[in-house]
C-alpha cells in the first residue's frame, strides 16, 4: 500500500484519522496509530512484521540495559555492541547476503544455488532509526523508552516507516507522549500532504512513464534508442527520482503535522545547488546527517589529518552507496560522489565561489545527471550501453520520429516538472501572501486557495490515479 493509492487515501488513512480524532486521550491516539501502522506494514508482507517486532525489541532491551549500566563503561559498550550489532546482522542478512554470495560464486563457483532472500519493505529506514535510538541512549542524548510498544510505534509509524525520512528518537521523544495538535498545523499538514500527493500522482508517475519508454529494460531495445532519446530518458529519470522521493517525504511530514509530530525536512530543492557539497546538504538530508553523526564523526571526522579525513569520507560514501542497494552500481554511485566531494574539499569549492553562480549550478547538474545513470542501472551491461548510446556509439543515430513525438507531446509537462523541482511555486505563493496584506482582492484569493486548494489537489490526483495501474515507488527497494 502506497500513499498515492486510492485504497490508502479513501479507506486506510480516512478511517485511521477518523478513529484517531475520536480518541479522547493521547494514549488511545497512540494505540490507534500503532494498530494502523502494524496493519499498514503487514499489508506489504505479513511475515516481515515479525522482523519489525523483533528488531524493535532488540533496540528497546539494549537501550534499557545501556542506561541501567551507564556507570559501568565495559558493560555499557557490550550492550551497545549487542544492540547495534544484531540490527546490522539482520539488515546484512536480508539485504546483502545475496549480494555477497553472488560475488563469491563468481570467484569460486560456490555455492551452486543462491537462495532468494526477499528484502523486507523499509528495512533500511527503520533499522537506521533503531540504531540511532540505541546510540543516542549510549551517548546520553536521550533517556530510554520504558514501554516497548512506544519504541515499536517510533520505529513502525506508517508515516515514515517504509521510506523515511529517517527520524531520530530524540527529535520525537517528547511528542510521542506529550504532543498536542494545533488546528493551524492540521491545515498546514493537509496542504503539505496534498502537495506531495500531486507531486507523486501527476508529476513523478508521468516522468516515470516517459523515462521507462525511453530507457527500455531489454538491451536490444535500449540499443535502438537514439542518443537524444537516451539523454531525454535520463533527464526524466532524474526528475522522477526527486519528485517521487520528495513527494513521499512531503506526505510523511504532512501526516506528521496532522497528528502533532514534527519531522525534519528531508529535501531542500537539491537541484538548485551550486556545488556537489551543497547538493548533499539538500538531498535526503536525514540519511546524509545520519552518516555524518553516526559514522563520519565517530571515525574522527576531519580531526585526524588529511589522509584520515579522506579515508573517513571514503568509508562514508561507500556505505552511502551500499545502503541504497546490494549491487556494485550503488557502491560506484557513492564513490562517484566521493571523488567530487574530495575535489571540492581540496580547493575546487573555493574556486567555484569566485565564479558566477550559474557555472557552479551547471557543473552540479551535470555531475548529478551522470550520477543518476550509475544509480539506475544495476546491470553493468545496461550502464555501458546507455553511456555509449548517449554519444551515438551504438550506431543508434541522434534522433528519430518516435523521440521527437515523445518530446513534442510532453514539452510543456517537462517544463512544468523542472519548475516543480525548484522553489518557484512556493516563492510565488509567499509573494501573493505578502501582497494580501495590502490588496483586498489578493487576500481573498489567498484565502480561497488555502481552503479550496487541498480539495482541488486531491481531486486532480484522484483523477490521475483512477484506472492507472502505473504507480511505481522507487524507494521501496531500499
Amino acid at each position: 500500500m502506497v500513499f498515492s493509492s486510492l485504497l490508502f487515501l479513501f479507506l486506510f488513512f480516512a478511517v485511521t484519522m477518523a478513529v484517531y480524532c475520536l480518541s479522547d486521550t493521547l494514549s488511545k491516539k497512540n494505540i490507534v496509530l500503532l494498530a494502523a501502522s502494524l496493519i499498514f506494514y503487514a499489508w506489504g508482507g505479513p511475515r516481515y512484521l515479525l522482523l519489525l517486532l523483533l528488531m524493535s525489541g532488540i533496540s528497546w532491551i539494549s537501550a534499557l540495559f545501556i542506561y541501567e549500566n551507564r556507570q559501568n563503561v565495559v558493560m555499557k559498550k557490550v550492550f551497545l555492541a549487542a544492540g547495534v550489532g544484531l540490527q546490522l546482522l539482520l539488515l546484512g542478512y536480508f539485504k546483502y547476503a545475496g549480494f555477497l554470495l553472488r560475488n563469491v560464486q563468481k570467484v569460486t563457483g560456490f555455492p551452486e544455488e543462491i537462495p532468494n532472500i526477499v528484502l523486507p519493505i523499509g528495512i533500511s529506514f527503520y533499522t537506521f532509526q533503531l540504531i540511532s535510538y540505541v546510540i543516542d541512549v549510549y551517548w546520553e542524548n536521550v533517556r530510554p523508552q520504558r514501554k516497548y510498544w512506544l519504541v515499536l510505534l517510533y520505529a513502525g509509524l506508517f508515516f515514515q516507516c517504509i521510506a523515511g525520512p529517517i527520524v531520530r528518537y530524540k527529535d520525537v521523544a517528547y511528542e510521542i507522549e506529550h504532543r498536542k495538535t494545533k488546528l493551524s498545523e492540521i491545515g498546514d499538514g493537509i496542504n503539505r500532504f496534498t502537495t506531495g500527493l500531486v507531486k507523486k500522482a501527476i508529476f513523478a508517475n508521468s516522468c516515470a512513464e516517459i523515462a521507462d519508454t525511453l530507457l527500455p529494460q531489454k538491451l536490444a531495445e535500449l540499443d535502438s534508442v537514439p542518443a537524444l532519446g537516451l539523454w531525454l530518458g535520463v533527464l526524466m529519470y532524474m526528475l522522477q527520482i526527486y519528485l517521487d522521493f520528495s513527494a513521499y517525504s512531503d506526505m510523511a511530514i504532512g501526516m506528521g503535522w496532522m497528528t502533532g509530530f514534527h519531522f525534519k525536512e528531508n529535501f531542500n530543492y537539491p537541484y538548485i545547488a551550486d556545488s556537489v557539497t551543497e547538493f548533499w546538504r539538500r538531498w535526503h538530508i536525514s540519511l546524509s546527517s545520519f552518516f555524518r553523526d553516526y559514522v563520519y564523526i565517530p571515525l574522527g571526522g576531519n580531526r585526524r589529518g588529511q589522509k584520515r579525513t579522506m579515508l573517513n569520507l571514503f568509508i562514508v560514501w561507500a556505505l552511502t552507496g551500499l545502503w541504497h542497494g546490494a549491487y556494485w552500481n550503488f557502491v560506484l554511485w557513492g564513490l562517484f560522489y566521493y571523488v567530487f566531494l574530495v575535489i571540492e574539499k581540496n580547493g575546487f569549492l573555493d574556486k567555484l565561489k569566485t565564479l558566477p553562480s550559474a557555472v557552479g549550478h551547471i557543473y552540479t547538474l551535470v555531475v548529478v545527471y551522470f550520477g543518476w545513470i550509475l544509480f539506475k542501472f544495476s546491470d553493468m551491461a545496461y550502464l555501458g550501453h546507455t553511456l555509449r548510446g548517449m554519444f551515438g556509439l551504438n550506431g543508434n543515430g541522434f534522433a528519430n520520429l518516435e523521440v521527437k513525438i515523445v518530446f513534442e507531446n510532453n514539452m510543456f509537462f517537462i517544463a512544468a516538472s523542472i519548475l516543480a523541482c525548484t522553489p518557484l511555486f512556493k516563492l510565488g505563493y509567499r509573494w501573493c501572501v505578502r501582497k494580501a496584506r495590502r490588496i483586498t482582492a489578493v487576500r481573498w484569493l489567498c484565502n480561497a486557495v488555502e481552503v479550496a486548494g487541498p480539495v482541488f489537489l486531491v481531486l486532480i490526483a484522484t483523477m490521475a490515479l483512477v484506472g492507472n495501474s502505473y504507480n511505481p515507488f522507487l524507494y521501496f527497494q531500499f
